[in-house]
């Protein structure tokens, strides 16, 4: 299997500085702004679990934070509105945002057509 780069560079071995000149501008503009207060959290944890990566489960509601490459090998849970999406961050996921991932709506898919399904059944008796 061939080593994954990202923009030509092994995201493993950059820097967080190195790895920001590298962003698009909107994702650079978030790094460079700060991260909020839940966004820090998330990175001290990961930092905390560095050596257990890939073992320990770790949650966060922040969607909008974006994957580092320090984030590499572990277990991410996103909120997803009513429960957590676990997420194995990989070397493709690094620069997208956690929330792409961890999509919040589910498609519906509908059974057969019942009564009061339609049009023609509303003068049909029911009961017999």
């Amino acid at each position: 299997m061939a080593e994954f780069l990202y923009r030509g560079k092994n995201p493993e071995s950059l820097t967080r500085e190195e790895f920001l000149k590298l962003l698009p501008s909107r994702e650079k503009r978030k790094v460079k702004k700060g991260f909020t207060d839940e966004e820090k959290k998330l990175l001290k944890k990961l930092e905390k679990y560095r050596d257990q990566k890939g073992k320990k489960f770790i949650k966060t509601q922040s969607r909008d934070m974006i994957i580092l490459p320090e984030m590499v090998g572990h277990k991410i849970g996103v909120h997803r509105g009513k429960e957590f999406y676990t997420l194995d961050i990989t070397p493709e996921m690094v620069g997208h945002r956690l929330g792409e991932f961890a999509i919040p709506t589910i498609s519906v898919k509908h059974g057969a057509a019942g009564i009061g399904a339609s049009h023609g059944t509303k003068f049909s008796a029911t009961k017999k």
